[in-house]
C-alpha cells in the first residue's frame, strides 16, 4: 500500500496520505502502480467532464477537462514535453541536448511544442466517439509506457530522482503495471482497448528508439513527453469511427 500511496503523491495533487518523503525503494515499488494512477485521473476527469455537459456547451467542457488535467497532474509531464522539445530538437550533440533539458527555461520549440499539443487533445477531447474509454485508457496507457521507460531503457543521467526510481525498479514492477494495464484494456474498451495497448506499445518502441539515437538514456523529461505522446495518441483512436468492432 505505501507503493501505491507513493505513485498517487507523486504523479497527481491528489491529497497525501503519508506525509513524509518516500525512500528510493518505495519510489522503485510504485512504478507497478502507475497505471492505477491512471484509472484514478481518468475517471476523475471523465467525472468532471460528464458533469460540466449539463450545462456547459462541448466546446467548453473539452478546455475545462483539458485545464483539470494538467492542474491534476501538476503539468509534470506537459513541462517534461515541453523540455524534451527544446532538448531533443534545439541541441546538436547528446551533451548539449541534456544541458537544454536540464535548463528550466523553456524555449521557442517548446513553446510550440506545447501549443501544438494542447489544441490537439483539446479538438481529440472535443472528439471523442467513445468518451469514457477515451479518458480512462488515455492516462492509463500513457502511464503504464512510463513504467516500461523506467525499467526498459538506460537512464541518460549520474544522478537524480530519475536515476534513484529507474535504480530501485525490477521486472516484477513492469510486469505488474503490464497486467494491470492490459486488463483495462480489455475490460474498459474491447478490442478498441487492446488495439490501443498494442498500438502504446509499439509507439513507447519507436519513440524511445528515436530517443537513443540522439542521446545516450532517457530522462524523466522524456519519461513525461512519451506520456503526453500516447495520451494524445489514444485520445485520437477513440475519435475514430470503428463501425466493425
Amino acid at each position: 500500500m505505501v507503493a501505491l500511496l507513493a505513485a498517487f503523491q507523486f504523479l497527481t495533487i491528489f491529497p497525501p496520505i503519508i506525509r513524509r518523503v518516500f525512500t528510493p525503494q518505495e519510489l522503485g515499488r510504485s512504478v507497478g502502480w502507475y497505471p492505477t494512477v491512471g484509472l484514478a485521473l481518468g475517471g476523475t476527469l471523465c467525472g468532471l467532464e460528464s458533469s460540466l455537459r449539463l450545462f456547459l456547451p462541448p466546446q467548453v467542457t473539452a478546455v475545462l477537462a483539458l485545464a483539470a488535467w494538467l492542474v491534476l497532474t501538476r503539468a509534470l509531464h506537459f513541462d517534461g514535453f515541453l523540455d524534451t522539445c527544446d532538448g531533443l530538437f534545439g541541441g546538436f550533440t547528446p551533451e548539449r541536448r541534456l544541458e537544454i533539458m536540464r535548463d528550466s527555461r523553456v524555449g521557442a520549440l517548446g513553446v510550440a511544442g506545447g501549443i501544438l499539443l494542447a489544441l490537439a487533445k483539446y479538438v481529440f477531447i472535443f472528439s471523442l466517439t467513445d468518451r469514457l474509454a477515451g479518458f480512462l485508457l488515455a492516462p492509463v496507457l500513457g502511464r503504464w509506457v512510463i513504467a516500461l521507460a523506467i525499467y526498459a531503457c538506460p537512464y541518460g543521467r549520474e544522478k537524480g530522482l530519475g536515476r534513484d526510481i529507474k535504480d530501485n525498479t525490477r521486472w516484477p514492477q513492469a510486469a505488474l503495471a503490464t497486467g494491470i494495464t492490459l486488463a483495462l484494456a480489455w475490460l474498459i474498451g474491447g478490442w478498441r482497448g487492446l488495439i490501443a495497448w498494442a498500438a502504446a506499445g509499439l509507439l513507447f518502441v519507436a519513440g524511445a528508439r528515436y530517443v537513443l539515437r540522439l542521446i545516450p538514456g532517457l530522462t524523466g523529461d522524456i519519461y513525461g513527453a512519451l506520456c503526453e505522446v500516447i495520451e494524445t495518441s489514444v485520445l485520437v483512436l477513440f475519435t475514430v469511427k470503428w463501425p466493425l468492432i
